[in-house]
């Protein structure tokens, strides 16, 4: 590859490369700057490939400074200063509540306290019962303390902290006073009717597996049976992830179609569609990720371009990096690029190998998706939750058949709800059986002995049973190639 056609991809990995940095190294000095313009100018002067790679040095170098102002902006809080003490605050609800035995967390920000005005990420803990609307804009007498300490491999305060929280707010009683508006407002609006219109009839656990394939909002489903889902593997399937929005994209574009509009005013839509479920859903990294890439997909078609998948993977990083540094250290973020990045490498190889043995339909390909996936998230999963699940390949493949009817369906329900409410119902009432079969997957699957490791013995046990089986695979995978 010559170095012209490898420059949007260097340019891009650059400025991810340079915001990566600062998670390590601070440089938000203003003579990182005079550095970064320097190079630049040097670059300017030089010829040939040697131009190019001095133009990425300078954008790492003016990525590290943004990263790094960035991060000193997570890491700023007014209210740290006032630990223990109480006042009278209006707090904005910025994303749906999580409950738990004793109490509700409620994600929000902080628009006044006592006298001080401020815009500042805070969670709000409330007494449990009802739950106020996300967007909601609340008014309590609250009582500032510091996120809860490390306890049982989970450190919230570091936590919290990446995510710009410093501080809970505490309050017995609160009441609401107005809505947010903005664009704020918007995605409220569309949360509220998805929400509301995804599940008429549906309750319990198979409404909350429906939500939590949607939304990613798993709270409506049980303790246990979220258990089960970590165990057999099958946890992926309540985060939002690419297969949503390929879905929304295509229904937008497919209604296009059947109403008689032009294909680019289909495009225009689909980058609609996607924009509205973004907002949706909320600032989750896969979906993040995914908006991105499906979002570039329709404007590659609109600007007659071809689809190059790693530059709209290096993109989707770029802008989660770009607003948020710490998020190269999340989870969810490195599980959904690890993922992504196994499918790009591993499964057309899985796929080869797995091409000369009877399987039934697509089965081939839920297998190589689902073994180069868990191959790639392993390692995330471990040092972040000290537990992989084993049997996520065969668990996959059972729960594959319900997955994309279940999405499709829910999404099928919200659009025929405004009009024929009974059509909807029933839609939905057929979406609970797809609902109670993940389920019922998650249940048996991870209900095997033996089906997560979460010591580092049984571990270490596993690694040295597996490693002469995959030698041999691996010495078997390569002569099976000619030699040339």
């Amino acid at each position: 590859m010559t170095a012209t056609r490898a420059s949007p991809h260097l340019v891009a990995a650059s400025l991810c490369a340079g915001i990566a940095v600062s998670n390590l190294v601070r440089g938000s000095s203003p003579a990182v700057a005079v550095i970064a313009g320097a190079v630049s100018c040097v670059a300017i002067a030089a010829t040939g490939e040697r131009r190019l790679w001095l133009l990425c040095a300078a954008l790492v170098v003016i990525a590290w400074w943004w990263g790094s102002v960035r991060l000193q902006a997570l890491d700023r809080s007014v209210l740290l200063a006032r630990v223990d003490t109480s006042e009278r605050a209006r707090v904005v609800v910025t994303a749906p509540a999580r409950r738990s035995r004793f109490e509700l967390r409620v994600p929000g920000q902080v628009r006044r306290f006592g006298r001080l005005r401020l815009r500042e990420s805070v969670l709000l803990e409330l007494p449990p019962g009802r739950a106020p609307p996300q967007g909601a804009v609340l008014e309590a007498v609250t009582t500032v303390r510091l996120p809860r300490p490390a306890k049982e491999g989970f450190d919230e305060r570091t936590f919290l902290r990446r995510h710009g929280v410093h501080v809970v707010l505490r309050a017995d009683r609160w009441r609401i006073v107005g809505h947010r508006g903005g664009l704020g407002s918007v995605a409220d609006r569309l949360r509220a009717a998805l929400a509301g219109s995804i599940a008429p009839g549906l309750e319990g656990d198979r409404r909350g597996i429906v939500e939590g394939v949607v939304l990613g909002d798993e709270q409506a489903i049980s303790e246990g049976l979220r258990q089960r889902f970590r165990a057999s593997g099958l946890y992926h399937l309540l985060a939002v992830s690419g297969q949503n929005v390929v879905l929304v994209a295509g229904g937008a574009l497919a209604l296009a179609w059947l109403i008689g509009l032009p294909r680019w005013l289909g495009q225009l839509g689909a980058i609609a569609s996607i924009g509205g479920y973004v907002l949706a859903v909320g600032a989750q990294p896969s979906v993040v990720r995914a908006g991105v890439a499906g979002a570039l997909v329709s404007l590659a078609w609109l600007a007659a371009r071809p689809v190059d998948r790693w530059y709209f993977l290096l993109l989707g990083a770029l802008a989660l990096l770009a607003w948020n540094p710490y998020s190269l250290l999340d989870p969810g973020f490195q599980l959904s690029f690890a993922a992504v990045a196994a499918i790009f490498v591993l499964v057309p190889r899985l796929a080869r190998v797995l091409e000369g043995y009877p399987l039934p339909g697509k089965l081939g390909a839920v297998l190589a998706v689902s073994t180069a996936c868990g191959i790639a998230t392993a390692p995330v999963l471990w040092l972040q939750f000290h537990a992989v699940p084993l049997l996520t390949v065969p668990a996959n493949a059972l729960a594959a058949p319900a997955v994309a009817p279940l999405l499709g369906l829910a999404l099928a329900t919200a659009l025929v709800g405004p009009v024929f409410a009974p059509a909807a119902s029933a839609i939905a009432w057929v979406n609970g059986w797809c609902a109670a079969y993940l389920a019922g997957c998650a249940r048996v699957v991870g209900g095997v002995p033996g089906a997560q490791v979460r010591s580092g013995r049984s571990l270490v046990i596993l690694l040295a049973l597996t490693a002469p089986v995959a030698a041999y695979a691996w010495r078997r995978w390569q002569s099976s190639f000619p030699r040339t």
